[in-house]
């Protein structure tokens, strides 16, 4: 893990110890017996049961995250039980997605529910509550979890009035170099650094922010929005630096300065089998940077699962109390 800003790798890293890691094991078979398929309510319910009896070390460290995701907005895992040589082949079709019930899964979606609620959102992977994100062939500068260049830092689903709150990413299998980062910045590191004229543009309403191509194309409305949003002296960020457009000459230099000066800050964080980035979507950003796939079966395959601190602030999003955006 590479860093520039002061917080030691015991703030940001986890140890699953080993006998915590195998106790999991046996609650996520359980759980993974409990029903076919991962993405109904009653998996969900059985999920949400299951989170209790994971061991107490493991969800008292994601309850301390979920109340306080301190000034790194990152939480890694190490350790969970993934056996990378009992996968199938890496996924290289677009969109793919998890249906069926695993290990990996379940570990996903209980700590989905011991962070609040998971969630999706139709457009993207049909939603699927755990998402692949591997390389495809032909996508390799895709700006999306489907390539394999430099990825931009971002929010996840910046543009959207609910995104998540908590994006969790757990490698499964890591590239064959074992190159490939998780890039992490965030607003409270970076907020210290920036000149008051910057703060103050980036509070105004002076952005916008396409969705992207996996939700289709905008129908060119623009909606404003700030960048910085709630307290001033810790904010919430919402910026996607492949997306995200100042709207006059001083947001698109202010915009510059943020990008700059949140690259100062960023760590990245060189995933293997089993470790789980839990990355807090309201005040940290994340990107990735490049490898080279080789489509043969064994490329980088992380699993991604969205979790959401109140589910029912999108419930007109929601046809029914389920937990899919349709909109």
């Amino acid at each position: 893990m590479s860093r520039t800003a002061q917080v030691t790798p015991t703030e940001m890293v986890h140890q699953v110890s080993a006998a915590d890691a195998a106790e999991m094991t046996r609650v996520a078979r359980r759980l993974a017996s409990a029903a076919d398929r991962i993405d109904g309510a009653e998996w969900v319910g059985a999920a949400r049961s299951a989170w209790e009896e994971l061991p107490s070390a493991y969800r008292r460290r994601i309850s301390s995250f979920r109340r306080s995701a301190g000034p790194a907005g990152t939480l890694v895992l190490r350790g969970l039980p993934v056996d990378e040589h009992d996968l199938p082949d890496t996924p290289t079709v677009a969109g793919s997605f998890q249906r069926t019930t695993t290990v990996p899964a379940g570990l996903l979606v209980m700590t989905a529910c011991g962070l609040g609620d998971p969630a999706a959102f139709l457009a993207e992977k049909s939603g699927a509550l755990v998402q692949d994100v591997v390389p495809v062939p032909g996508q390799e500068r895709f700006q999306g979890n489907a390539g394999s260049v430099d990825l931009m830092m971002h929010n996840e689903n910046a543009f959207h009035e609910h995104r998540p709150d908590f994006v969790m990413l757990l490698c499964l299998r890591p590239d064959h170099e074992g190159v490939a980062g998780l890039s992490a910045a965030s607003v409270r590191e970076a907020l210290p650094l920036l000149p008051d004229r910057v703060r103050e543009c980036l509070m105004q309403p002076g952005f916008s922010t396409q969705p992207p191509p996996s939700f289709g194309s905008a129908d060119g409305t623009v909606s404003r929005h700030a960048v910085l949003t709630g307290a001033p002296d810790d904010p919430d960020i919402r910026v996607d630096f492949a997306a995200t457009t100042g709207l006059t000459p001083t947001a698109r230099e202010a915009l510059t300065e943020l990008r700059d000066t949140l690259a100062s800050v960023s760590r990245t964080i060189r995933m293997r089998a089993g470790d789980l980035a839990i990355v807090d979507n309201r005040v940290c950003l994340h990107g990735r940077t490049a490898f080279r796939p080789r489509y043969d079966g064994q490329d980088r395959w992380v699993q991604r699962t969205f979790a959401v601190a109140d589910l029912r602030r999108s419930r007109s999003y929601r046809t029914d109390d389920g937990y899919v955006l349709v909109r």
